[in-house]
């Protein structure tokens, strides 16, 4: 196959995404203490986390929207509480400012680096994550995000909006990610090729079809056989 161009996916490919969503729930926390503390008694972290989980149920429709959902959730906890101005815009900033507060996989910069000398490399994420924050949207042509698009992975629209921004038919596109079923099947379906950063070793699930076109422990796996490849 002719790899023209890469798409790649950013929580849990290039940092895992866990360490800093806790900061941004420890950290949204502190902030409700300090300024708005009858909230933060009646919604400490783990029941903001349930009426989160119950807005991305009953709002079906914002699926593809993380940051729609939160900005929801924040504001029923404050109706809840009697408190109709609540200060979103603040609310969000310090959530921001953590959840982009990442580390990196050791492998993920000098594979980003390695990436955007030979490919356009663009990122295709269903999450929030701010490039500019985090530091790397200069080893990117192009950013597509669910938020944007409309659609979250793995439906086949996403990966062809990518496809069409990059002005390369999907065949020629390989997309990576570390989630067999957003980003394997996803981008298999929409007729992309695939590699699936496997850092764990698992086997790969038969029942979700076809195995990807590359299995690999990392990055710096995945850029030495693209590089053999060209």
């Amino acid at each position: 196959m002719q790899i023209l161009a890469v798409t790649i996916d950013l929580d849990d490919t290039l940092w895992p995404v866990l360490p800093a969503l806790e900061r941004a729930d420890r950290d949204l926390d502190d902030y409700l203490r300090q300024h708005c503390p009858e909230v933060a008694r009646i919604w400490p972290i783990p029941q903001l986390r349930a009426l989160r989980a119950q807005v991305a149920a009953e709002r079906i429709d914002l699926a593809h929207d993380f940051t729609a959902q939160r900005y929801l959730t924040l504001q029923r906890a404050f109706d809840a509480c009697g408190i109709s101005e609540a200060p979103l815009d603040a609310l969000w900033e310090v959530f921001a400012a953590a959840r982009n507060s990442v580390e990196l996989y050791p492998d993920a910069l000098p594979a980003l680096e390695r990436l955007r000398n030979t490919w356009p490399v663009a990122s295709l994420t269903n999450g929030n994550a701010d490039l500019e924050r985090i530091g790397l949207h200069l080893h990117f042509a192009h950013r597509i995000c669910a938020r944007d698009v409309g659609v979250a992975k793995p439906d086949a629209r996403i990966f062809l909006a990518a496809a069409e921004k990059l002005g390369i038919a999907p065949e020629n596109i390989l997309h990576v990610g570390d989630d067999p079923e957003l980003d394997v099947v996803g981008a298999r379906d929409a007729g992309l090729r695939t590699a699936w950063i496997n850092r764990a070793g698992h086997p790969w699930p038969g029942a979700l079809g076809a195995a990807p076109d590359l299995d690999v422990c990392d990055l710096a796996a995945l850029v030495e056989w693209l590089e053999k490849a060209v």
